[in-house]
Parts: structure tokens; sequence; C-alpha cells
């Protein structure tokens, strides 16, 4: 312990940029935040092929902030106010102003998460540096929601086969986890209510409002919103880069997973990216 301490005060009488340079050869850095917004599908859930992978370059943050049988969204379910976008953008808000405090952010989103993920760009602009949108839902003029019945009937398969273009590799473990979920009434409550409060509103005129670069992929079998309507809401924004994944469902994070994790990183490292203004498209398909 003395040895470390003299080599401290040593260093304080070098002067600060002495210190700097030694943290820096030591090979220490800050990484860049980066917060991954869930769909309907609660955290864990949506990103389990992807944190290991992103916390290699980023410090990925995973707020909460749709947890079906939490405190907080059965209050709002006994006063009988809405768990919609704005309270959960609200809600994005407040975990990073409070707990990560390193703006501007980084923004994954995914299904529902999109919605979030737009509205929090457009509504604080200075707080997101990019953004990339998997398979976000809000763009078209209507969506499939098989999940709705699902839920209530118990139904995992029908879910599964709604939201997985390919769903024979799918972890097992995850559908027991919604089989479990399925027979707690409290956590099917808080997340039927989400559904209803949010799935009428639509980011589709929003995302001009978006200025910062932003990703968008889209599952060319997706079955809960319409590729083509997500693809055509783009048309003509030239901070927008769409890439269209062939054979894949509502969740490229997961089917994907390789290719997605790869694509987030080299876009977010992507230096020549800027606030461009809108209007002109970018579209990329993957090949086979």
């Amino acid at each position: 312990m003395k040895p470390l301490l003299r080599g401290m005060r040593r260093l304080m009488r070098q002067g600060t940029s002495t210190i700097l340079r030694a943290g820096i050869n030591s090979g220490y850095h800050r990484k860049a935040p980066l917060v991954l917004v869930n769909g309907l599908a609660e955290q864990a859930e949506s990103w389990f092929c992807n944190v290991n992978s992103w916390r290699r370059k980023f410090d990925v943050h995973t707020p909460n902030i749709l947890a079906y049988e939490a405190a907080g969204i059965h209050d709002r379910i006994e006063q009988k106010l809405p768990i919609d976008i704005d309270y959960l953008v609200e809600e994005l808000r407040l975990y990073l102003d409070h707990f990560v405090q390193n703006p501007p952010y980084n923004v994954v989103a995914n299904s529902m998460g999109g919605k979030i993920a737009v509205e929090f760009a457009v509504r604080y602009p200075d707080h997101v540096a990019k953004l990339a949108l998997l398979a976000p839902s809000g763009l078209g003029e209507k969506e499939q929601l098989p999940i709705i019945e699902g839920v209530r009937r118990g139904n995992t398969d029908a879910i599964v086969d709604s939201v997985f273009h390919n769903a024979v590799a799918l972890n097992p473990t995850m559908t027991d986890y919604f089989r479990h979920q399925f027979a707690n009434r409290r956590w099917r409550q808080g997340m039927l209510r989400t559904v209803q409060c949010t799935k009428k509103h639509s980011i589709r005129t929003r995302l001009a409002e978006v200025t910062q670069p932003t990703l968008l992929v889209i599952g060319g079998e997706d079955r809960i919103i319409d590729p083509q309507e997500a693809i055509t809401a783009a048309e003509g924004l030239s901070n927008v880069r769409t890439v269209v994944i062939p054979h894949c469902g509502h969740a490229p994070q997961i089917e994907r997973a390789s290719y997605i994790n790869r694509l987030v990183v080299d876009f977010l490292d992507d230096e020549t990216s800027s606030r461009a203004k809108p209007h002109a498209k970018h579209k990329k398909p993957l090949p086979r």
C-alpha cells in the first residue's frame, strides 16, 4: 500500500497531464454508451444474443422500463393511467438522466421499442448520437398483433410462429420462460395493458423529424409489420440507411444475431455518418 501511495504522490507532483498519459498508456478508455430499448418482449429475452458482443465496444445499458410484474406499471393500472409511449419515453429519459448521465447516447431498439426510441430522439435530440431501429413497429398503417390472443390463450407457439421466420433454432429456454409467464396473471395483465395502450401509436411521420444518423433494419419475412410499408416510410430520408434481411422475421437481433452484432457495431463506429438533413435513401439488402 505504501509504495502505491508514494507513486500517486509522485504523479501528483508531476502534474495532471502525466496522470492522464499514465491512464492512456495503461489502455484505459471510457466506452461510448449504448442503450437498448426492447419491444413487448422484456429486456433479457430481447438481447441475450447481442449484449456480450456489444459490451466489447460499448458501455451497454438495458433500462428495464417494461417490467410487466413491476410496481410501476401496476400502480398506473390501479390509478387508471395509460402505459403509453409518452409514459415510456419519460421513463427512459429519467433512467438515463439519473443512472447514466453521459449523453449523447447510441440507441438500439426493436419492435415497439422503436416507437419509444424515435419519439425520444425527436423530443431530446441532444441526448441521441445515433439510432438503430430493428424491425420497428409503428411505420405502417396496420400491424398484426397475434401476441394479444397468444397471451390471452397461453398459446406460445402462435407467438413464436408470428415473430420468427425460422423458429427451429430458437432457444427452448426462452419459450419455456414465456409459457411460465403466461400463467402469471399479474405479468399477463401488465403486458396486455401495455399492448392496448401502445399499439395505435404511429411514428411513420415522426421518422422524418429524426435528425440523427439512423439504421433501419427490416426482416423481409416479418409477419408483425409490413416490410414494404416500413421501407417506404424511410424513402427520401438521407440520414436513414435501410437494410433488408431476407428470410428473417420480426426479431433480427435473434434470428440473424451474428450479422446484426457486426452491422450495429460497424454503423455506430462509422465516422462518416453525420447529422444529415432529411431526403434520400440508402438501401442495402443482405445477400443470402
